[in-house]
């Protein structure tokens, strides 16, 4: 379990300060966020450009208001709150993650990377402490893509990846259309999506994964991110009657769906360790009981740490798609609407994060994220860096997910650390 120790006065290095954040704030802000959305289960349901993904956002404003931060909106809905800093010239130095949630999801995945950013923020206004370059917590619009995929939109349009007009152009299952499910939460703001410079960019997050507390670690220290590709498969087949019609007569898209999901999850173990395979979303129409599937649709999920293990993995997927086709009497249409390749974070991020974890004396270790976060898109645009705390049983996207105060303040500590030492303390 970490624990926060002051610094004496003059200890400072040139990336750790004697400045501790306030953990017990820090845990106020993240449990009166997860009231809003907040599941019979203990998780939280705050799926983007709701009205409660809109709650949230208001609190999160108003908070930053509160902290004499200045507010803007983009056109795709990031939210900026921005700390002055000395030079009106220097680039800011952007710290956040996301407030939207799977529909079953966590207290602390995304949230807490944006509560930190503000926490740090406050922190600096406690201790009158001022920074060349101005500071900005960020909360990006539909990082998950759990309602509108795909995921990390709003960094991905801030970072040039997706045109903007595409985006709000994205509908979701039940048509609703992205731009107006913006305007109707009052956040299509006014500000361009990205196009301007950023000195650094720092995300803390959950790990979402198992290693940090199996191996007794406080702090992840990110080295990058792998590499993903999602696909949209529909399979057509013909709807009939489950009790008249022949088994040789049939075209039943579930049985061909059931032998694609069996194929993907082969895949991953054909390429080793490091691959992961998943079908997470199925939709069966007419979904009748005692009718022959007509229509499937449903997400396949391919990630690995390497590229071009990653490309062979795309290849045995439409391998496996076209044998279906010739083997089934069902039509398998699978069409690849993501594709995000590894990324790897900056040098000198990287140590600012290593050096604030060993100044306070946090055990970590480095590691690779095998999530996608925001940070993947900044990292084209900004010298980038991740923090990972531990989460319980590594489980996250689950209303079960759960962190100890104590790693979320460390995380924020490390997070402060490495924000100050990027944004430059100005001696008073």
């Amino acid at each position: 379990m970490a624990e926060l120790k002051m610094q004496k006065p003059g200890s400072e290095s040139s990336t750790n300060t004697s400045h501790t954040i306030n953990a017990e704030r820090l845990w106020s802000s993240l449990m009166d966020m997860a009231a809003i959305g907040a599941t019979h289960e203990g998780g939280v349901c705050r799926v983007t450009l709701t009205d409660i993904d809109r709650q949230g956002r208001d609190l999160f404003i108003r908070w930053c208001r509160d902290a004499g931060c200045s507010v803007s909106i983009d056109a795709v809905g990031n939210i900026f709150a921005r700390r002055e800093g000395v030079s009106a010239n220097a680039p800011p130095v952007l710290m956040g993650s996301h407030l939207d949630s799977q529909p079953r999801g966590g207290r602390f995945d995304g949230v807490f990377g944006v509560l930190a950013a503000l926490e740090v923020i406050r922190t600096m206004n406690d201790n009158g402490i001022k920074t060349e370059c101005a500071i900005e917590a960020c909360s990006w619009t539909n990082e998950e893509g759990a309602r509108f995929p795909p995921a990390m939109m709003g960094s991905g349009v801030f970072a040039g990846v997706f045109p903007l007009d595409d985006i709000l152009a994205k509908q979701d299952n039940d048509g609703i259309v992205f731009s107006e499910a913006l305007e109707s939460i009052g956040y299509n703001g006014d500000t361009a999506a990205g196009g301007r410079t950023v000195g650094t960019y720092l995300e803390a997050h959950i790990e979402q994964g198992p290693i940090l507390e199996a191996e007794g670690k406080t702090i992840g220290v990110l080295t990058g991110g792998q590499a993903m590709r999602w696909y949209d498969v529909e399979v057509t087949g013909q709807e009939a009657h489950a009790g008249s019609t022949p088994m040789s007569r049939r075209a039943d898209a579930l049985v061909t769906a059931a032998k694609l999901v069996q194929a993907v999850d082969e895949i991953s173990q054909d390429f080793g360790e490091d691959a992961r395979s998943t079908c997470g979303y199925i939709s069966a129409t007419p979904n009748s009981r005692n009718t022959i599937v007509g229509h499937i649709s449903l997400s396949v999920d391919l990630r690995h740490p390497d590229d071009d293990t990653l490309s062979q993995m795309h290849t045995a997927f439409l391998e496996t798609c076209r044998k279906l086709n010739l083997e089934m009497a069902t039509q398998l249409k699978a069409e690849q609407i993501w594709h995000c390749p590894a990324t790897s974070f900056d040098a000198d991020c990287i140590q600012a994060v290593r050096e604030a974890a060993e100044h306070n004396n946090f055990a970590h270790r480095d590691m690779v994220s095998g999530a996608g976060h925001d940070a993947f898109y900044l990292a084209r645009v900004a010298p980038t860096g991740m923090i990972f705390i531990p989460c319980s049983g590594g489980i996250s996207h689950n209303p079960i997910e759960s962190a100890t105060k104590e790693d979320c303040a460390a995380g924020c500590q490390v997070l402060f650390d490495a924000a100050l030492h990027r944004a430059g303390k100005v001696a008073s």
